[in-house]
């Protein structure tokens, strides 16, 4: 075990913007060791101290340089501040997409749990409060003014979801760069971000029933007789649809957080925006030295 088991690095979200992928991509390079699962600490664990938090990273070897994702660290109020207080110096990797398509997918991931059983009209409006995470997640330039409150922008490492489709590679490459490895790719894991929603899924019941079991069969996956079992059970989902009405008042409702984020992060995100408007004089804005 290495003297420092503390992350390095941390990627901080956000919610359902590919980051999966990416930190499977992360996971397959041979200097750096990421836990499987997301430890949360700073959002949701924090209390269970440190030594809690050392033990995700138990198992990594001397000489890797260790890191972690949750996330949603982004969006939790707290997470900066206490992640600041215990990794002042840590390299921070953020990855963004459209919020509308963030909204919605986030959506399918909780309708398809049986969290939320409407369609998507009644959840995504700002006055929802049931699940007010599918609108509030998604407004990066808040969040990210907040953790520049207690991070140099030198820290932060700002990757949009188009990058990882239209250059997995170089995206990649400079995420190594950005948290201080050499660059590497890992072409066995493929080159598309992960979208789970048009995966195909156990029903409900069965899920729920299943439930306990999921630690015990997890080494299971990937065997012939275990994924032919389960695709025979599997059902892709008929997930509600979005109106483009809904569409069009999202777009609007971001529209603000959206312009402060090209400040912020330098970058146009026109294709965001209700009406594709070039981007004029976008400069990252100067923040914590």
């Amino acid at each position: 075990m290495p003297s420092d088991t503390l992350p390095g690095f941390v990627i901080i979200g956000a919610v359902k913007g590919a980051t999966t992928w990416l930190h499977h991509q992360l996971q397959h390079h041979p200097d750096i060791f990421l836990p499987a699962p997301e430890p949360h600490y700073f959002s949701q664990d924090y209390e269970r101290g440190l030594d809690y938090y050392r033990g995700f990273f138990s198992d990594a070897r001397e000489g890797q340089l260790i890191g972690e994702k949750s996330a949603d660290y982004l969006a939790h109020p707290d997470a900066a501040r206490r992640l600041a207080d215990v990794l002042p110096e840590a390299r921070l990797v953020v990855q963004l997409r459209d919020p509308v398509a963030r909204a919605y997918s986030d959506y399918k991931m909780l309708y398809r749990r049986g969290t939320v059983r409407e369609g998507p009209e009644r959840y995504l409006h700002p006055g929802n409060r049931e699940q007010p995470r599918f609108l509030e997640d998604g407004l990066y330039a808040r969040h990210l003014e907040r953790w520049l409150e207690y991070f140099a922008s030198e820290q932060l490492a700002v990757l949009l979801f188009e990058d990882v489709k239209q250059a997995p590679v170089p995206t990649v490459h400079r995420i190594c760069r950005h948290i201080g490895a050499r660059e590497h790719y890992a072409d066995d894991i493929g080159t598309t971000p992960q979208n789970d929603s048009s995966d195909r899924f156990l029903p409900m019941g069965m899920r729920l029933a299943l439930a306990p079991l999921k630690q015990a069969v997890r080494p299971l996956r990937g065997n012939a007789a275990f994924e032919g079992m389960r695709a025979m059970l599997a059902r892709a989902i008929d997930y509600p649809a979005m109106t483009d009405d809904l569409r069009d008042r999202l777009r609007d409702y971001y529209a603000d957080d959206v312009s402060r984020l090209e400040r912020i992060i330098g970058r146009d995100l026109s294709a965001w925006k209700p009406h594709a408007e070039p981007a004029t004089g976008a400069a990252p804005i100067a923040r914590k030295a």
